[in-house]
């Protein structure tokens, strides 16, 4: 197939704070074999030597691919840079392209010829992965659900499926049918995901397309102490409380609301809870978040209120956890 003939695509690479690693995610990006490309490249007002970074590696650029280069004068969150990038790029796929890690050359190739096999039909190309430490070293391949096994918004909802954005490539459409992300999404591959299952469908590919790098933004850390586990349960609240509205609306557009409704709307009284919990500023404010929480399970919700109230509770089980892992 001719260039002329093979769809316009855009790679979104989007940088923060990662002077370190968006040259050789640049370098990826112009790298790619596939013909005709467009490469928005944005940095969401990092406040380090990012932006220097990324106009050293266009310097002198001088292939066939078409370069888009944008800096937002101020932070705008994942989600809505996404919004940004989406609307300065022209292509019928977008490939997410994260500033840590690495567009292997074949990239962009292997995911149209995919889904030009496909009869264009799926809305979201996934990929394995490759496994790569902050030194630079390639590990093991890892391996997303295969999401051609998912049909509907009730399969979504019974096997929630493992993805990683950074491999991921959706059409224009499914972001055009279902609108903008919210203001404050974080995980933009939860949603696009469940969108492109209620639409087109979604395939994932078995080559490892992506280096992924560890330590980045997606970085799992041990919780080794109460403030830990308080930390990582509201950050991950607040995602939830703009993610879980989304899906919900999404489902409705795409009318498979009924086979989400009841587990999503439980997640989200959950979510509430823990919000309220942990921003009451009294005892009794606590207490009536407890009782008004019906539907979530007992037993956490007096998990919850021990850390939201007395931390200090929980000391020794992580003083145990501690010593366990120094001898581990």
């Amino acid at each position: 197939m001719t260039d002329a003939a093979r769809p316009l695509v855009s790679m979104l690479v989007l940088a923060y704070q990662q002077a370190a690693t968006i040259e050789a995610a640049v370098r990826g990006a112009l790298a790619q074999a596939y013909s005709p490309l467009e490469i928005v490249i944005s940095d969401d007002a990092s406040t380090d030597a990012t932006w220097a970074a990324i106009e050293r590696a266009v310097a002198g650029y001088g292939g066939p691919h078409r370069l888009v280069l944008n800096r937002n004068p101020g932070n705008l969150g994942i989600g809505a840079h996404l919004n940004r990038m989406v609307g300065l790029s022209h292509g019928e796929l977008l490939f997410v392209a994260a500033g840590d890690d690495i567009s292997l050359p074949q990239r962009c190739a292997r995911v149209v010829d995919a889904w030009l096999a496909a009869g264009r039909r799926p809305d979201l190309i996934s990929s394995a992965l490759v496994d790569l430490d902050e030194s630079g070293h390639a590990h093991d391949a890892i391996t997303p659900t295969d999401l051609s096994t998912y049909r509907d918004a009730a399969d979504w909802i019974a096997r929630p499926p493992h993805v990683i954005g950074a491999a991921q490539a959706w059409t224009r459409r499914v972001f055009d049918r279902f609108g903008p992300l919210p203001a404050g999404t974080v995980a933009e591959d939860l949603l696009m995901v469940f969108r492109a299952i209620v639409s087109g469908g979604a395939i994932t590919l078995a080559e490892p397309l992506v280096q992924y790098r560890r330590g980045g933004i997606s970085r799992r850390r041990r919780n080794l102490h109460a403030r830990d586990v308080v930390e990582r349960l509201l950050k991950n609240n607040r995602h939830a409380l703009v993610e879980l509205p989304q899906l919900l609306a999404d489902a409705r557009r795409a009318g498979q609301l009924e086979a989400v409704e009841d587990a999503l709307s439980l997640q989200f009284e959950r979510e509430v809870f823990v919000r309220d919990v942990f921003g009451a500023t009294t005892l009794a404010q606590r207490w009536r978040a407890f009782v008004a929480a019906r539907r979530v399970p007992l037993a956490l919700r007096a998990r919850l209120l021990v850390y939201a109230a007395c931390p200090a509770v929980m000391a020794p089980f992580f003083v145990l956890k501690r010593v366990a892992k120094r001898h581990g």
